[in-house]
């Protein structure tokens, strides 16, 4: 088996299905590394996650398995005496962020956890800051490490040349594209509405008159919340656009909040719970109503920036950061879109979906669609136009069509390989002492003798 290498082992975390496992052993320390110690928990903790992954393994893999506790450990090792430093506030945020994720999976339920794992949620946090702690120091000492690392062109020649002609990659045909969104802006007369119905519920919540529940259910615009009076369940911080977000972490146990305004509309929470970063909100929300001129309005705005466009009277990144919807995903990266496959810029045509690909099908470099409608999350309707910014044609990889891709492939490798020497030299200027119980791991026998 082919167990995860040495740069995961460092970058993981703890998974809540090792969380899970809690295996009862007894315990002893079967290595050091320098001042570190490595205990059999370690190893048997991280053979249960394996082997629940892949049930075919059998124990020889636990050699493998310290094997890369050892290398994780000269990393913490050598970071300590770089005097590398973790907070106690990153140790925290990471915490937080792991045992957050794991209590929403568990719709907040705190006694569920601790009868789950036989601890509350603060005892588990402390049981693992050391290891969090660990980790982290391996990241930002990895991160030192491979951040040194350069390439120049040549490097990158060499490296395509490096690799068999008959052994390059066939790419297929790929585009890269940028993108400019409108959102139709609400006009005054529906804004002024949905405030004075948001006045008007808050009024009757305040007074007793009527349940907050009740009005949600039959007032919000929020359609899944509405089914559940409102209630958005618990989230945790960074969950809520800032406005809503900011409110809901100041409030008081079943305070009403005044009417906040957000890019969604206008909301009225209230708060039910509240857990460390986590908190249990109902709102009431009431979004203006988009008319059709507001939607025509925004058309003809849209077509006049292209216009402006073709015409080199702006460019089109210039546009985006004019014009451009600050909310898109695209906005911050001048409208250039990324294929969250790959994560770079390059999408292949087969991928692209049905209105995109015919949009810009006959385009030429350079060339802007015209102006296409789409919908957000919430369906909201909003429209764009597209550039069409690079194209090619199926062809095998070649160091003039492609040589930012292999710059990229270039420079991982170089990393790789800086990181494995590194690794393999600071191996044998550590201390490094494996128990006898480990005889039979012969990937370590330079260590046992």
């Amino acid at each position: 088996m082919k167990l995860r290498n040495i740069v995961a082992i460092i970058m993981a975390f703890v998974t809540v299905g090792a969380l899970a496992q809690q295996p009862i052993l007894i315990d002893k320390v079967v290595a050091r590394v320098g001042s570190e110690n490595i205990l059999l928990s370690e190893i048997e903790e991280e053979y249960s996650y394996v082997k629940k992954s892949d049930p075919t393994v059998d124990t020889k893999v636990k050699c493998e398995i310290l094997d890369n506790i050892i290398s994780q450990k000269v990393i913490i090792y050598q970071a300590k005496l770089d005097s590398v430093e973790v907070t106690d506030e990153q140790v925290n945020i990471e915490l937080d962020t792991r045992f957050d994720r794991i209590l929403m999976q568990m719709n907040g339920d705190e006694e569920f956890f601790k009868e789950y794992y036989n601890a509350t949620v603060a005892q588990m946090k402390e049981r693992y800051r050391d290891d969090q702690k660990q980790q982290i120091l391996a990241q930002m000492m990895q991160r030192n490490l491979i951040n040194e690392v350069e390439i120049t062109p040549r490097e990158v020649l060499e490296f395509y040349n490096s690799i068999p002609k008959d052994s390059l990659p066939f790419l297929n045909a790929e585009v890269e594209m940028a993108e400019l969104i409108i959102k139709p802006q609400v006009n005054k007369e529906s804004r002024a509405e949905s405030l004075a119905l948001a006045e008007d519920l808050l009024k009757r919540i305040k007074e007793g008159k009527e349940d907050f529940a009740e009005l949600a259910t039959k007032y919000s615009t929020d359609v899944e919340s509405a089914k559940r009076g409102g209630d958005l369940g618990f989230a945790r911080r960074g969950s809520f656009v800032p406005e809503f977000e900011s409110a809901a972490f100041s409030m008081k146990k079943d305070e009403i909040s005044d009417i906040i305004e957000t890019d969604f509309g206008f909301h009225i929470l209230k708060l039910d719970e509240r857990r460390g970063n986590l908190v249990h909100v109902r709102h009431i929300l009431l979004t203006p109503k988009i008319t059709e001129d507001d939607e025509n309005l925004a058309k003809l705005k849209l077509d006049s920036i292209r216009n402006m466009i073709a015409a080199d009277s702006i460019t089109f990144t210039e546009a985006v950061k004019r014009y451009g919807d600050k909310a898109s995903l695209s906005f911050n990266n001048g409208g250039k879109l990324r294929n969250p496959n790959t994560g770079n810029s390059f999408f292949e045509t087969k991928d692209l979906d049905y209105d995109t690909y015919f949009a810009i099908e006959d385009l030429t470099v350079n060339e802007t669609t015209k102006v296409m409608e789409m919908k957000d999350q919430r369906g909201q309707k909003m429209f764009r136009i597209i550039q069409l910014q690079s194209k090619s044609k199926p062809h095998k990889v070649s160091i003039e069509t492609d040589y930012d891709k292999i710059a990229v492939y270039a420079k991982e490798s170089k990393k790789a390989k800086y990181f494995g020497d590194w690794m393999v030299e600071h191996r044998k200027s550590v201390f490094i002492k494996i128990d006898p119980m480990m005889e039979g791991c012969e990937n370590l026998a330079a260590y046992l003798k």
